[in-house]
């Protein structure tokens, strides 16, 4: 989004002078900003979950080292959002020489058209400012990447325009030096092919770039950063060892280690068109992490954070969808609509060589499975027998097409209806989608259990506890 510039910074050489402005490099930049919101108890990490102990001291003793970093993880562990987050600790604008091609400070012109302009103008040499926004350049590797994608190749056009095959003015600049004075990201940095890796070598440690046989000095200030799958890391692709021995830092990322971590995750990250209760998004988080110990799926590739925000959207959606077929008010998610993401989502999951015509199945048996202990630890303390007693008697059918109002009018007027409502944070309101919400996990829960039976109808939609 566009950043409006405030009007009292100063717009020439001499006038930035007089304010006193220093010069500082990126990485310098980093540190300082970095220690001032440690110092300060700040968080610099803004809407990163779950690497507070593990990751993040890694990454900050790396940025205030100064070194380039690569980000080894599987994929969905949320390395492109933190290497993403580092803009944050660059200062919020900085001076550059108005029309220059790669935004050099002012006090500091490297190429050399900004260098005979700075010569020519003295003082009076335009200054303009760049917000932290676009010191951020993302870069994905792909294997048909070039060099010139990278770090720039001859321009025809002002070849053609007179000038020699040696002026140093006739480079079109690639992505690397453009991001002079800014942080370069280079996600599944392995898929780049190695001859453009070793493009890389002299810009990491000498600073400077090659284009078509000749070198132009470039005394470029930049952060590298990069992302590598270790699958790709070790098999697909690789990194050339002289480039791995350039990176200061390697630093290893995961998936939440704690249950709560997972939730949380969910919660901030997924776009929910109906509501979704705690403990539904708790059985999605049990659901993902069971995944992700299951010897039928593929370690190797991962079990990706956004496959537990794809089920929760999914589970929203499936509860709009029933909430608009049956006439209900608002739209509540019920243990019902977790039924919908395993067929959905069985895409996102490479399972283990042996298991084709069997993914249905594990991932059935894993969901039943995470709604069981999610329903344990919840209603933990509860007496569930008067209510497994009241409700084979009197069965109560619920459904993708039974409204939340017939599910909770079929419960039977016992204490442990309301100890459920209480513990589940369902009672106290005229709506009765917590309530239902809230029944259905109880009584899912008794059927897991063997202690209800459960009969599906004809249509596959509704079912009845008795």
């Amino acid at each position: 989004m566009p950043h409006d510039l405030p009007a009292d910074l100063p717009r020439t050489l001499g006038a930035l002078r007089a304010s006193g402005h220093e010069l500082r490099g990126v990485k310098d930049e980093i540190r300082r900003n970095l220690i001032t919101a440690l110092r300060e108890g700040r968080d610099p990490w803004p809407g990163i979950v779950g690497f507070e102990s593990t990751v993040l001291p890694q990454f900050e003793r790396a940025l205030i080292a100064g070194h380039d970093i690569v980000l080894l993880g599987e994929r969905g562990q949320g390395k492109t959002r933190l290497l993403r987050s580092i803009t944050g600790l660059l200062d919020e604008w900085t001076p550059v020489i108005e029309g220059s091609e790669l935004g050099e400070h002012p006090y500091d012109p490297i190429t050399p058209a900004s260098i005979r302009r700075a010569a020519e103008l003295g003082d009076d040499l335009p200054v303009t400012w760049k917000h932290r926004d676009e010191r951020y350049t993302e870069k994905l590797a792909t294997p048909d990447t070039a060099v010139a994608d990278l770090i720039g190749d001859i321009d025809p056009v002002k070849v053609s325009e007179g000038r020699s095959l040696g002026d140093p003015e006739t480079i079109h600049y690639g992505l690397v030096p453009r991001s002079h004075r800014g942080v370069v990201a280079i996600n599944e940095l392995p898929d780049l092919a190695e001859r453009i890796q070793v493009s890389l070598l002299n810009v990491m440690e000498e600073r400077d770039i090659q284009v078509r046989g000749y070198t132009l000095r470039l005394p470029l200030d930049i952060l590298l950063v990069a992302s590598a799958n270790p699958e790709d890391y070790t098999n697909r692709g690789r990194i050339i060892t002289p480039l791995k021995d350039r990176f200061g830092a390697e630093v290893r990322t995961h998936y939440p280690l704690e249950l709560r971590d997972e939730i949380a995750l969910v919660e901030q990250e997924a776009d929910l068109v109906a509501e979704v209760p705690r403990h539904l998004l708790e059985v999605i988080a049990r659901f993902t992490r069971s995944l992700r110990e299951s010897s039928a799926v593929d370690q190797g590739s991962g079990v990706s954070a956004r496959f537990a925000v794809a089920a929760a959207e999914t589970v929203a959606a499936a509860a709009l969808r029933r909430a608009v077929i049956t006439g209900e008010g608002r739209a509540y998610a019920r243990p019902v609509d977790l039924e919908s993401a395993p067929a959905v989502l069985r895409g996102k999951l490479e399972f283990a060589s042996g298991e084709e015509g069997r993914e249905a199945e594990h991932l059935e048996h894993l969901l039943r499975r995470a709604t069981a202990d999610t329903a344990r630890a919840r209603l933990r303390g509860i007496d569930l027998n008067p209510l497994a007693e009241a409700v084979a008697g009197s069965p109560v059918r619920t459904g993708e097409r039974v409204p939340a109002v017939e599910v909770v009018a079929a419960l039977p007027a016992i204490d442990a209806v309301t100890q459920i409502a209480n513990k589940l944070e369902a009672g106290g309101t005229e709506d009765p989608g917590p309530m239902a919400s809230a029944a259905e996990l109880a009584l899912e829960l008794l059927f897991l259990t063997r202690r209800l039976a459960k009969d599906e109808s004809d249509d596959g939609d509704t079912v009845s506890y008795g």
